[in-house]
């Protein structure tokens, strides 16, 4: 198979596995890419299961065509990939193998020598020239072993990307939805190391790349970035589909009878998307990929042995073992006498980063009645609040508390310029009357939201709740809207004004008309009437200095010396800042620099 003119896909599908890694089911079999670059050398990127090596010779010979293999490239050492070393080495004598110093310490444990005497040690930013080709090695560290690299070929513009963006199936199979098998797969197999996949994306931004080869899974050619932006959510623990999951646990059905009548209620208020899934009958790499990608969790199930049912808990497990983070999380519980699956859930979710419950636990003694009834209708009503609140039919409009949110905050302001929606941070929203309800907006006139909206008139304050991620700040306030669409792949909702706002991370938002400006130099306040006041949750509002302390990464300082900006960590170095520096992220002036120290 031709992936470009150089380089050949010299892989095998594997009908005959069962369970990929012993545990993921994989019922259309698995791929196991290889290639080939013909240059005026030749590099083969990685081998395959051992199962398949004679094949994967044939393969390779075949698009050969007579010629000998100048290299061969292993990006990573798990056996799937790497079982065909030494028959490579043994077929092809002169051929020199590339790879990390870690790789070639685990060779050593698979096969019992380093191949010290035909071997090129890479690492971070190392070169290996082919003729017009050249690739250039990227570290990628516990992605998902330690020893992994990803290789970059300048001229064809093609990223070799290991296990990254791999998913289950064989290539030679119907194909499925990409999103479906690939999320899987990430979830299961490389869900535990989202900062360590964050690193390898980061580095990949400045690459111009027009196709990925990945180890597993069909080469993506089109709309890369589609598939990168769903990296960027999974590595970040972010929600990629709003919507709710309940797992559940049932032994005589009246706990499935309570989740099932919970699911109807989800529905009728609202809720986009309700996944129910019976842990006892369901494929557990899917239940957890599932929680995984909804905002929010129902945990169902019995006491059991004075703790929860057996499932279940080995669900948990699986979402604490991946780093379950992020999500807002509801309880039902069942005990015929002594109901403790609440109190068990809580603790084996005590190392989870930013799980908040709701107020509602339904607690049922063997059977729903009227008292757990009314929790199960308490619940849905909680978990259904920002739902009932983001539908224009549904909406409470003039739910003037929304102006209680607002104090030294953090908040998204939207706006459009007719041909796209876009946003920016900002953290100088006050209300200045209440009769009539006005509020006052400060931009910095260097925004291109600044020019949008005095053209337009109009705009969205979105206040920003405690839940939001520092991706949310890369996001609309490291960029100008005017070269980026800072809503793609983002769902839209919209206000009555045709202005979208944010679908998450928010706890209420304010629809504005301008009705005055004044010119602060740098800066315009914009007065305006509110015209539409939604609360969404009644989550913390993001303060500024909440941010600084729990959101901001630490700015990387160590060793330097010179200036810091507050807002974003953008180190300037030098011993005076200029009094007209103005922060290439931010966009913030000095003001808001502080001195290394």
């Amino acid at each position: 198979m031709e992936i470009t003119k150089d380089i050949r896909y010299i892989g095998v599908n594997d009908h005959d596995i069962d369970l990929f890694e012993g545990q993921y089911r994989v019922p259309n079999g698995m791929a196991y890419n290889s290639y080939l670059i013909k240059d005026g050398k030749c590099a083969v990127m990685d081998t395959v299961d051992g199962r398949f090596v004679h094949e994967w010779l044939d393969n390779l010979d075949r698009e050969l065509g007579g010629r000998q293999p100048d290299y061969l490239v292993v990006q990573h050492m798990e056996p799937d990939h790497s079982s065909g070393i030494e028959r490579f080495c043994a077929a092809y004598p002169k051929a020199v193998v590339v790879s990390s110093a870690k790789a070639f310490a685990m060779m050593k444990q698979f096969f019992g020598t380093e191949f010290e005497d035909r071997r090129i040690v890479v690492g971070e930013g190392d070169k290996l020239p082919l003729g017009e080709h050249t690739l250039t090695f990227i570290t990628a560290p516990m992605v998902h072993w330690p020893e992994v690299i990803v290789t970059y070929d300048e001229c064809d513009r093609v990223l070799f990307s290991a296990d990254g963006f791999g998913k289950f199936g064989a290539l030679d199979r119907e194909e499925d939805d990409w999103a479906c098998e690939a999320r899987r797969y990430y979830v299961g197999i490389v869900g535990k190391y989202g900062a360590q996949v964050t690193s390898l994306l980061k580095k990949a931004e400045g690459l111009d790349i027009a196709k990925i080869c990945p180890l597993h899974g069909p080469v993506l050619t089109e709309d890369l970035g589609y598939y990168i932006n769903l990296y960027k959510i999974w590595s970040s623990y972010s929600v990629e589909t709003e919507g709710i999951m309940i797992a559940y646990t049932s032994v005589y059905g009246h706990t499935k009878e309570a989740v099932e009548k919970l699911a109807d209620k989800l529905r009728s208020k609202g809720c986009p998307k309700v996944v129910v899934t019976d842990l006892a009958r369901s494929d557990m790499a899917e239940a957890v990929e599932d929680a995984f990608r909804y905002g929010k969790l129902v945990l169902a199930t019995t006491t059991y042995n004075a703790e929860i049912f057996p499932f279940m808990r080995e669900f948990i497990n699986h979402l604490t073992e991946r780093g379950y983070r992020d999500r807002r999380v509801g309880i039902i519980e069942n005990g015929s006498w002594a109901p403790l699956a609440a109190k068990t859930i809580k603790k084996m979710l005590e190392g989870s980063k930013n799980i908040t419950y709701t107020d509602t636990t339904v607690t049922i003694r063997s059977a729903l009645d009227e008292r757990s009834s009314g929790e199960l209708e308490a619940l849905a009503e909680e978990l259904c609040r920002d739902y009932i609140a983001q539908s224009g039919e549904t909406a409470n409009k003039h739910d003037l508390s929304a102006l209680f949110n607002i104090g030294y905050g953090l908040y998204v302001v939207t706006c459009s310029d007719g041909k796209k929606p876009n946003g920016l941070i900002v953290n100088t929203v006050c209300q200045v009357t209440n009769t009539p309800n006005r509020v006052a907006v400060t931009i910095n006139k260097e925004n291109y939201s600044h020019h949008i909206i005095k053209g337009s008139g109009k705009m969205n304050v979105c206040c920003l709740s405690v839940e939001a991620p520092f991706s949310v700040f890369e996001n609309f306030g490291f960029r100008s809207g005017r070269n980026a669409n800072k809503f793609e792949g983002m769902e839209m909702l919209y206000s009555d004004n045709g202005l979208p706002f944010l679908p998450r991370y928010i706890n209420s938002f304010l629809s504005l008309s301008v009705v005055d400006y004044v010119d602060l130099g740098t800066h315009g306040m914009f007065i305006c009437d509110v015209t539409e006041a939604r609360v969404i949750s009644d989550a913390e509002t993001m303060t500024y200095t909440y941010y600084q302390k729990n959101v901001k990464p630490k700015p990387k300082t160590e060793g330097k010396r010179g200036w810091v900006c507050r807002v974003c960590g953008y180190v300037y170095e030098g011993d005076e800042l200029p009094e007209d520096f103005v922060c290439p992220l931010c966009k913030h002036g000095p003001a808001d620099f502080e001195p290394i120290e």
